[in-house]
């Protein structure tokens, strides 16, 4: 499936949200909650999802931004790690949803969103995870592995190579392309590198044993970065009341190869949940 860039329908307003080291620019679209916040992969971006958010049911409440290091918060001071995304995704939810929220995170966005999860923040509904990265990585994930991968991003060719052989197993249009191109060269050298060589290896199997709210786990038919066999294995064990959906058709870039299918699997979410138990 193809896919253009071209605007969501429902108005956006920006605010912005201070953290250590400066401020996050959020982009913030009121409606029904429980409001879905968005936490992108390694080389996205907030518009890694404008596909799902125009395919949402009009007046959905949702939350998205550019993580620490990437894309307009790419002047952020590090740290990079997954513990300072964690934290920035609360202070995010914090300024922008004064209500009940589910989290979508995918891959890295993913990981940073079970760190969260995990603490049990009040008013959290739910969690979607988009080919997310597991807790702990399988063994095929060795230190020589993430040495190569943390230069997949070092120049327009390197992208293309990684967009090509490894992350996508669909066409993409050639606006959805250059977004992608665009925001995996859009960090600095520091944030680029802390997901490949610590972020992925980092083992939060302890913490998320901890998440105590519904979760959806979205694999891809075709992803080789996190096969749905590796989130079987490495994933569904160690998250609680986690089931995993298989999209068909797809690589590791669900949201821009599939969006239409994320969204169908975000509103059916959406409607299972139960009310939001008291904390």
């Amino acid at each position: 499936m193809t896919e253009t860039t071209s605007p969501v329908p429902t108005a956006e307003t920006t605010t912005a949200v201070p953290v250590p080291g400066g401020t996050l620019d959020v982009r913030v679209a009121a409606g029904a909650g429980p409001a879905l916040v968005f936490a992108h992969y390694w080389g996205g971006s907030a518009d890694t999802w404008n596909g799902v958010l125009r395919r949402l049911p009009p007046g959905r409440a949702t939350v998205r931004f550019d993580q620490r290091g990437w894309g307009a918060a790419h002047a952020l001071p590090g740290p990079y790690g997954l513990e300072q995304l964690a934290d920035d995704l609360a202070r995010v939810v914090e300024a922008c949803v004064p209500g009940p929220y589910v989290l979508v995170g995918h891959s890295m966005g993913g990981k940073a969103s079970q760190l969260l999860a995990a603490r049990r923040p009040a008013r959290l509904a739910g969690l979607v995870l988009v080919a997310p990265a597991p807790p702990r990585p399988p063994a095929a994930v060795t230190e020589e592995y993430r040495r190569g991968l943390s230069h997949a991003y070092d120049s327009p060719e390197t992208v293309e190579h990684a967009l090509d052989h490894v992350l996508t197993a669909a066409p993409l249009s050639a606006e959805v392309r250059a977004t992608a191109v665009r925001d995996s060269l859009a960090a600095g050298n520091e944030a680029r590198r802390e997901w490949p060589l610590h972020g992925i290896a980092q083992d939060i199997t302890g913490a998320v044993r901890g998440i105590d709210v519904p979760v959806t786990v979205l694999a891809a038919e075709h992803d080789v970065v996190e096969p749905p066999r590796v989130l079987s294995a490495h994933l569904l064990p160690h998250v609680p009341h986690a089931t995993l959906v298989t999209l068909p058709g797809s690589g590791h870039l669900l949201p821009l190869e599939s969006p239409a299918a994320v969204a169908t699997a975000l509103t059916d979410f959406l409607e299972r949940l139960p009310h939001l138990p008291a904390r």
